[in-house]
């Protein structure tokens, strides 16, 4: 135990606790580093000192990081984020603040925060430039011990997760709900089509659910497909033994089709969405996660009147307003955790959500 003397009285006080804080900061930091993208087998731990935070910064003690589909796709190169090279990955963190910069003013030591996915995206439409604030890929990423981010990034993490839950929220959670919060956001008595069982279809379940939606999940796995039933969807299909999903959701709807879809799929499933939405409805374009080429749906979408709307995370003030549906629905909104990692298993993390095992997140936990 480290016991400091009084202050001495030719002293300020402040000058005391200066050094105080200073020296429970600790000096050097583990992080992740990817020398080239390639595999996420190359991905190496290395040392660093731990940065000041600027002014307007503050330092964070990295608690826990969840892995998107981003990550794994950025190691191997099917994500092109214009960044090659001397990554630090994973966006994704929830942490503790540990110090804040002098012209911090909202947070303290001690505060439990989230950094939004983009830390220079903070409201309305987003911009080049936020999309250059990507954490772990444009802009170093989260993967590490402790790490200084801008204050006006952080998010607070409500007081019933943990951080292993919260870790969850900046990408998969956010996504979700901004997926349904297009043009006409989801409403009580929606139909709500999500496709499959990763983190942002089963956060769009979740809050489709605690919204009064009716869901409609799909997946290759009756397995999976219970969980999706538990968590509140009301209509199940399996898509390996239903290869006309969209028909059935079709039958589903009396013939209408649903208000909202999830398209997480991509080339493998756009044509069937657009087949399964109804005259008016919306599709939120998120990922690329099935394999397969779908046809040109484009007089469907026009004849249709079909809003189709590309969904890149969110913003900082689309973070909090999330946050309170989680705060207002804390049973039906709780994360769903697969499996968990230590921080030296990063890699297996990685090969685990490559094999889409699972069902919600994959976290990697870097602090007890």
């Amino acid at each position: 135990m480290v016991i400091f003397p009084p202050p001495s009285p030719l002293l300020p006080t402040s000058f005391h606790l200066a050094i105080v804080t200073t020296m429970s900061v600790p000096q050097k930091t583990q992080h992740y580093f990817l020398p080239k993208v390639g595999t996420y087998k190359d991905l190496v731990i290395k040392e660093a000192p731990v940065a000041k935070p600027k002014a307007n910064e503050v330092l964070v003690k990295v608690h826990a990081v969840s892995l998107q589909y981003r990550d794994y796709s950025v190691s191997v190169g099917k994500y092109d984020i214009g960044v090659y090279e001397n990554i630090i990955p994973c966006s994704d963190m929830a942490g503790e603040i540990l110090c804040v910069g002098e012209d911090v003013k909202d947070w303290k030591k001690g505060d439990r925060v989230c950094s939004n996915f983009m830390a220079g995206y903070l409201d309305g439409p987003l911009t080049p430039e936020a999309v250059q604030t990507s954490l772990g890929g444009q802009s170093p990423g989260v993967l590490t011990q402790y790490k200084c981010l801008p204050a006006h990034a952080l998010v607070r993490i409500p007081e019933h997760l943990n951080y292993i839950q919260a870790s969850t929220l900046p990408c998969a959670a956010l996504t979700a709900y901004n997926g349904l919060q297009g043009p006409n956001p989801v409403k009580a008595g929606d139909y709500v089509l999500v496709l499959g069982s990763g983190g942002v279809s089963i956060f769009a379940l979740q809050f489709a659910v605690a919204s009064g939606a009716i869901v409609i999940a799909t997946s290759s796995s009756d397995e999976k497909l219970k969980i999706a039933s538990k968590l509140g969807a009301r209509h199940l299909i399996n898509y390996k033994k239903t290869p006309d999903w969209h028909k059935e959701v079709m039958k589903i709807t009396g013939g209408v089709g649903v208000d909202h879809v999830i398209e997480v799929g991509g080339s493998g499933t756009y044509e069937k969405s657009i087949n399964s939405v109804r005259h008016g409805g919306e599709v939120a374009v998120i990922g690329f996660v099935a394999e397969g080429t779908s046809g040109n749906p484009l007089v469907s979408i026009i004849m249709k009147a079909i809003e189709v709307r590309g969904v890149y995370v969110g913003s900082v003030s689309l973070f909090k307003n999330m946050i309170r549906l989680i705060e207002a629905n804390p049973s039906k909104t709780e994360p769903v955790i697969d499996k968990v990692f230590s921080f030296n298993d990063a890699v297996a993390a990685y090969a685990y959500l490559e094999s889409q095992k699972h069902v919600g997140k994959v976290v990697i936990e870097v602090a007890k």
